[in-house]
């Protein structure tokens, strides 16, 4: 017997798509998600545009036959806009008003007349109320991403004699037949698949405190060349940071692409910014025009037209984070720093007016071919995967962007760790040879104390 997928409005906002992504398998639509969908229409934003979307798609659909008999999908399937069931008892306690629990009794009834039923839904507490009714429910992820602990990390640890590890420092790279990995819940060892540029810890089998740093570039591991350098007086303290200092320093003509991934504290915007001013103010190559920072929370998704000032001082608030980034690295002298807070302001403002650091909405990246540019997009965990293509594909020649995010913190109703577009890039991305990744871990937190012991407890 066929499935039945009944789709809710938040899956068609998500991705509009989804209508086409069952198969030979049916697909029902509630009427009263067509009405919500209709509420969406004139929204200015990346919601607005998929209601539409969604509209001309089930338009081009109705002209095969009658949506409230089916028409045929693609894939096989059919589509249907579900009329009925009013008279199936829900809950007495639920509102019979309210468009997810006419979606649930739309389910309950398909299921009453003998339909092997399924609700979509990216609505947590719908979820839970359709499976106390019995009704069977799951998520809609368009872009497939594994669960958090399988997602690709851009690092890993492996294994090797004493005698290869002296080979690797002196000759600066080691085979892939001369290492191994580690299980250790099976005490056994295996040969890894590596990707393009991905970092790697080598650990020496008889002594796993002396070890090695490397990046795999397609054959073998080679040395980093860059792992202890500098920048704006910023240099690594772990491991972590050691690996993003390489995939930061590493030019955009061989690493145009660069993702960053890991909890709050780890430096993430801090390293970023200082290795784009360190290009920029101390190189003197002129390899970089700007250093560019967006973030997503004033993006495709937000109108700022209405609220008062140039484009500047609307965009400013969602920017303080980066400020304060800014704060530490044009006053390295903790002691001295904040003595003279106009001082400060002022060597902070004067990046703005000279346009060595320029902010933006992401919504202005459309259309665009960003020529030598530092791109830093912060909070990057908060885009779709749609929207981060339509980033990315804006990266012109010799510009370098910085995708910088935490996937556990996550600000928009519709993404969570699996369906946002850091991770989803992240997926796709791996193994890309112009593009370097790597996920700090907690451990690797060091803006205090106190933060390093909130990310393992909190």
């Amino acid at each position: 017997m066929s499935k039945t997928y009944v789709l809710d409005t938040n899956v068609i906002l998500y991705s509009p798509v989804s209508i086409l992504s069952f198969g030979e398998c049916d697909v029902v639509i509630p009427e009263v998600v067509l009405e919500e969908l209709d509420n969406f229409k004139k929204n200015k934003n990346d919601l607005g545009a998929n209601a539409r979307n969604a509209a001309r798609l089930i338009d081009d659909l109705r002209k095969n036959g009658k949506l409230d008999k089916g028409v045929q999908l693609p894939g096989g399937g059919s589509l249907r806009v579900e009329m009925n069931h009013y008279n199936i008892k829900i809950p007495q306690s639920w509102d019979k008003f309210k468009p997810d629990n006419r979606i649930i009794q739309v389910c309950m009834g398909l299921k009453e007349q003998g339909e092997d039923v399924c609700l979509i839904t990216k609505d947590t507490f719908e979820r839970i109320k359709a499976d106390t009714v019995d009704i069977p429910v799951d998520d809609f992820y368009e872009k497939i991403v594994p669960e958090d602990e399988s997602q690709y990390t851009g690092r890993t640890e492996v294994y090797t004699s004493r005698d290869n590890m002296a080979e690797f420092y002196k000759n600066k790279y080691l085979e892939m037949d001369k290492i191994n990995c580690y299980i250790e819940s099976k005490n056994e060892y295996f040969t890894p698949k590596l990707y393009n540029n991905e970092f790697v810890t080598i650990r020496c089998f008889d002594n796993p405190k002396q070890s090695a740093l490397g990046i795999f570039d397609g054959k073998k591991i080679v040395q980093l060349n860059f792992k202890d350098s500098s920048a704006i007086g910023i240099s690594a303290r772990n491991v972590g940071q050691k690996f993003m200092l390489e995939s930061l320093f590493t030019g955009a003509d061989k690493a145009p692409l660069v993702i960053i991934k890991g909890p709050a504290g780890t430096a993430k915007t801090l390293f970023s910014l200082a290795v784009g001013l360190h290009n920029i103010l101390e190189e003197n190559m002129s390899q970089y025009r700007r250093i560019l920072i967006c973030r997503p929370n004033i993006t495709m998704d937000e109108d700022i037209g209405y609220l008062p000032g140039t484009e500047q001082e609307k965009i400013s608030p969602f920017m303080r984070p980066v400020l304060d980034n800014l704060e530490i690295l044009v006053d390295s002298d903790e002691k001295e720093r904040y003595k003279n807070e106009k001082e400060l302001a002022d060597k902070i403002r004067e990046l703005f007016d000279r346009r060595i650091i320029a902010t933006e909405a992401v919504g202005y990246l459309r259309g665009r071919s960003i020529v030598r540019n530092w791109i830093i997009i912060d909070e990057a965990q908060n885009l779709t995967p749609k929207q981060v293509k339509a980033i990315v594909t804006r990266v012109g020649i010799g510009t370098k962007l910085l995708l910088v995010g935490d996937p556990e913190q996550i600000d928009q109703p519709f993404l969570d760790s699996r369906s946002n577009g850091l991770s989803y890039a992240s997926e796709k991305m791996k193994g890309s040879k112009l593009c370097y990744q790597v996920t700090l871990k907690h451990s690797e937190c060091e803006r205090s104390p106190l933060a390093y012991e909130a990310s393992k407890k909190l």
